[in-house]
């Protein structure tokens, strides 16, 4: 396992940090005393310049426009994205685009795949169930009939899907299949009720009623869904990095300004041990990160299967997210308070990312079913 980044992952994380250098994340409103109070569409001119930058498919192979990179790349530019709290669906859109790439029919795939590089189709994915809690494919059935696919059930908190022109969802079949489906936002039958995050984004509820869609723009294939799932969960970890090394940046500065007793409050053990603390949380973060992006991208073996890493990664991610940005609040003093600082806004976030993650106890209970199942040694 070789963690030294390719020339073309390098090359792919400048081109991000240059798209994403004049994002100033407290030029968006705090949305812990108004829900709603974010623009309810996302950053169109933030998108049209990572258009621009080739950054939109850089998991998508050369013949449909993509650069052929691999999930350790997007993850690269996700973490530069979270840093500044970027408000585009670029995990949700890179992920669904790969997936499409992978297992979609290669006209699916040509008539979907440039146009989400020139920034002209926005995609995103329903990925939390019916409630949150419960598998988001078992929320919507799909049934097959000679003239396509039919689609039944409710999917909740779909991010940016006010704003996306497909929606991937995925729905169970009667012979116990998943398939994935390729749903215009317009399209007759589906529904969008209005629901706001932790971090203040317009999400939606989406309400499928007898929607129906032609075989081309369903993935019927064995593994797209597990493929989907684990880009969109490896992902929001490298969110969760990102974000967390930000708010440790801002401590590490804050602190070594603020004066105590005519000492900045840095060289305080109390602060520095707290600070050290969250330091190995995102180490810790980010090495579970990158083992799990690994994996995803080569393959490779091991002793247990690749759900294995990125439950190791959920785990530190929700947890170290928390832990990271709950130090840094109580660092700052009364500014961790304030709506007004930036870092209050990186806190909503951080939460948000938390509960997209899921609780810490039930990856450990899924790892301890991977380790019953595959023993090691």
């Amino acid at each position: 396992m070789d963690f030294t980044f390719t020339e073309e992952q390098q090359a792919a994380v400048e081109a991000a940090k240059a798209v994403f250098s004049g994002v100033a994340p407290d030029a968006v409103p705090s949305p812990a005393l108004t829900p709603g109070a974010v623009s309810e569409d996302l950053d169109r001119p933030l998108w049209s310049r990572l258009a621009a930058a080739d950054l939109l498919t850089l998991t998508v192979s050369s013949e449909h426009g993509g650069a052929g990179l691999d999930p350790v790349a997007l993850c690269l530019v996700l973490r530069e994205s979270a840093r500044v709290l970027a408000r585009v669906p670029l995990l949700e859109t890179s992920a669904v685009a790969t997936t499409v790439d992978r297992y979609a029919p290669r006209e699916t795939a040509a008539r979907i795949l440039p146009r989400v590089g020139r920034g002209e189709l926005v995609l995103t994915t329903a990925s939390q169930g019916r409630t949150g809690h419960d598998p988001a494919e078992l929320a919507v059935t799909a049934h097959r009939d000679n003239e396509g696919w039919t689609l039944d059930g409710v999917q909740t908190a779909v991010p940016w899907a006010h704003g996306a022109d497909l929606i991937a969802v995925p729905a169970h079949t009667a012979d116990g299949g998943t398939v994935l489906a390729l749903v215009p936002r317009t399209h007759e039958g589906l529904g969008l009720t209005a629901q706001y995050s932790t971090n203040g984004e317009l999400l939606a509820e989406l309400h499928l009623d007898s929607v129906h869609l032609d075989a081309a723009d369903v993935i019927d294939a064995e593994d797209a869904w597990e493929q989907l799932r684990g880009l969109l969960t490896t992902g929001t970890c490298a969110l969760a990095l990102g974000l967390g090394e930000a708010v440790l940046t801002m401590t590490s500065e804050y602190t070594g300004k603020r004066e105590q007793f005519g000492h900045p409050v840095a060289t305080f053990q109390a602060v520095a041990v707290q600070a050290a603390d969250r330091y190995i949380d995102l180490r810790a973060m980010e090495a579970t990160l990158w083992q799990a992006a690994w994996r995803l991208s080569s393959g490779a073996e091991a002793p247990l299967p690749a759900l294995g890493d990125i439950a190791v990664a959920k785990i530190w991610a929700s947890e170290g997210v928390r832990r990271v940005v709950q130090t840094a609040q109580h660092l700052h003093g009364g500014f961790g308070a304030d709506t007004d600082y930036p870092l209050h806004r990186y806190h909503a976030w951080a939460k948000h990312l938390e509960l997209s993650l899921g609780p810490a106890a039930a990856h450990e209970e899924a790892l301890g079913d991977l380790l019953a199942a595959h023993p090691l040694g």
